[in-house]
């Protein structure tokens, strides 16, 4: 997986990259109440303002880390957005993205980059 400043992962699947939060994110976040995906097929680019996650504490949104189009998105987040925090590098991925160019992604940060980040 590559992890972003923004606590954001990235996990290639295939020809596809799958994204979502980290823990720590979703620790800071606390109960996650609802969260707001985007249409499959929306094409992205880097920065743009794509899910909005409400909680008991604020409301955050999460940025396309990049370019892309949107292809699948997790319903199960809709119907439960407590799963951001049981499972957040797993079940509760937030959508999966068609990209140009998956090297891209080597400019992420590594694992234990973002753990050095979030210390």
């Amino acid at each position: 997986m590559k992890y972003t400043e923004e606590h954001e992962w990235l996990r290639v699947d295939g020809d596809l990259v799958v994204v979502g939060i980290t823990e720590h994110a979703a620790t800071q976040l606390g109960d996650v109440v609802f969260v707001e995906l985007p249409e499959v097929e929306t094409q992205v680019a880097k920065g743009d303002e794509i899910v909005v996650i409400e909680s008991v504490k604020a409301a955050s949104d999460i940025l396309a880390p990049v370019d892309g189009e949107i292809v699948e998105i997790n319903e199960a987040l809709v119907d439960n957005p407590g799963l951001v925090n049981e499972d957040p590098t797993g079940e509760a991925w937030f959508f999966k993205m068609k990209l140009d160019d998956l090297s891209v992604l080597d400019g992420f940060m590594t694992e234990d980059e973002y753990k050095e980040l979030i210390g």
